[in-house]
């Protein structure tokens, strides 16, 4: 390559930071941002659940279509493209005073999004193979830091300043990452020929059994975990955080598996090179199905922040080594695609998975949520042991098809 792939990976990685910080700034207080401004005091659970949900299902379908011009034109195209929308449904964010019109423009975002999921498929095809894992578990520590820093903010700008001002802050972030793609991310992009439809690409997907299983496991794991996005500042008010200071107490807990994330995913992707990366998903399902198992049982604020720091320590392992898996198993003239495709994926599994919780959060204990959640987690871990999907598996079935 031209340029350095580290250099690239340092910059993409400050890019992917910003519009992370600034997509997990308005999480926890979102709930409260539609009981206090928006006027919802009824079935705050499934209207906080479809406001989440929504969003990732007008991006599930738009996602493909972002893939496919991705391979053609570049991924960081879409990057500038995704980066500068975003800084515009931010800013729209401010504006609205009506709960419908709310969800409407988180339909728009998720039409208009593809920031974090562009990059990471620039880093996949931008990194020379032998170091794809550890980038991509780099990557995954900028999200997770933007996870950690976002949240905290988010929760002091609403408490100082109120909910749309924290708005505003988020645009201003999001136009700090547009612009750091736009100057500074380089891209070695060999241009298709011919754009391919969508549809051809999901017949390319079909045949390629080692792909559908992980585009399969994506989806099945993020359901399980976007089951309580929705519910946890709920459940922080729950376990006695005052609705003043809820905003807060629910950054800190978010904050907690983004913590965890930094300090575990590079070594994960360190130890999945080493010893293969369906282990290493292994290990991160079962750990983060036996800690979410455990949140059951601590009813105390702290107790149970501290649990989830636990959590994301091995879950912290699952997504860069889905991701990694994703480059084992496709050519590189199709990764942009492929990436596009496992972003529809997690799409529609964002999309269940908050508003299926929303609406059991207002049927059953959000505690026993957690259990749903542990059991989902674990049921994969044991599916990919028995199922002996490793590398070798992969490589064998891929070959097949």
């Amino acid at each position: 390559m031209s340029f350095s792939w580290k250099r690239n990976l340092v910059v993409l990685w400050i890019g992917v930071f910003f519009c992370s910080t600034a997509y997990s700034l308005s999480i926890p207080f979102l709930p409260l941002f539609m009981y206090n401004t928006l006027g919802v005091h009824e079935h705050l659970e499934a209207w906080s659940g479809i406001s989440f949900g929504i969003t990732f299902l007008t991006g599930a379908f738009i996602a493909p279509y972002w893939g496919s011009l991705a391979d053609r034109y570049g991924r960081k195209l879409m990057m500038v493209r995704a980066g500068f929308c975003l800084v515009l449904i931010y800013s729209l964010y401010y504006l609205v005073t009506d709960p419908y019109v709310f969800l409407g423009v988180r339909m728009l975002e998720g039409l208009l999004a593809g920031f974090v999921p562009s990059a990471i498929a620039l880093v996949a095809t931008n990194t020379p193979e032998e170091h794809a894992g550890y980038a991509l578990g780099i990557m995954a520590t900028s999200g997770a830091t933007g996870g950690i820093v976002g949240p905290l903010v988010g929760g002091i700008v609403s408490h100082l300043w109120g909910n749309r001002e924290a708005f505003l802050f988020s645009a201003l972030l999001v136009l700090i990452a547009a612009l750091i793609a736009t100057f500074f991310v380089r891209e070695v992009h060999v241009r298709l020929k011919k754009r391919s439809s969508v549809r051809e690409d999901l017949r390319v997907a079909r045949m390629n059994r080692p792909f559908m299983i992980v585009l399969g496991l994506s989806m099945m794991v993020t359901v399980s975990v976007m089951l309580l996005e929705p519910l946890l500042t709920v459940y922080v008010l729950q376990l006695g955080a005052s609705e003043q200071d809820a905003s807060l107490s629910s950054g800190i807990i978010f904050s907690a598996i983004g913590i965890a994330t930094v300090l575990a995913a590079p070594r994960w992707g360190r130890i999945g090179s080493k010893i293969g990366y369906s282990k290493i998903l292994f290990f991160g399902l079962l750990g983060g199905g036996i800690g979410s198992l455990l949140q059951f049982f601590f009813t105390n604020l702290y107790g149970f922040g501290i649990l989830r720091f636990v959590y994301g320590l091995f879950f912290a392992a699952v997504y860069p080594a889905i991701n990694a898996l994703i480059v084992k198993v496709i050519e590189p003239d199709f990764r942009g695609r492929a990436f596009g495709l496992n972003q529809s994926a997690m799409q529609f599994a964002n999309m269940i998975g908050p508003i299926l919780g929303g609406f059991l959060g207002g049927m059953i204990p959000i505690r026993f949520i957690f259990i749903m959640n542990g059991a989902a987690l674990l049921f994969t871990a044991l599916f990919i042991k028995y199922k002996r999907l490793d590398e070798t598996a992969f490589r064998k079935k891929s070959l097949e098809g």
